[in-house]
């Protein structure tokens, strides 16, 4: 969400209360899930470069991609 968006690029992307952190595969679901949480900014994640360099994801069985952590220099505004 907007208001989130100084906090995210300064200190990423973190899990919080849960154990991952979601990450949507397509711009309309991450458009649906962050306006759960007021006006939603959608952020690209540089996922193959974090993969590249060492960074672990999963996919659930709902389809939803999972990691412990993005990092702010893998995201784009």
């Amino acid at each position: 969400a907007k208001k989130n968006i100084t906090s995210i690029l300064e200190k990423g992307l973190l899990k919080q209360n849960r154990n991952h952190v979601h990450l949507s595969s397509d711009i309309i679901t991450a458009k649906k899930v962050g306006m759960r949480y007021g006006k939603p900014i959608v952020l690209k994640v540089r996922a193959l470069k974090m993969y590249q360099e060492g960074y672990d994801f999963f996919l659930s069985k709902n389809g939803v991609w999972l990691t412990n952590f993005v990092p702010s220099k893998y995201l784009i505004i």
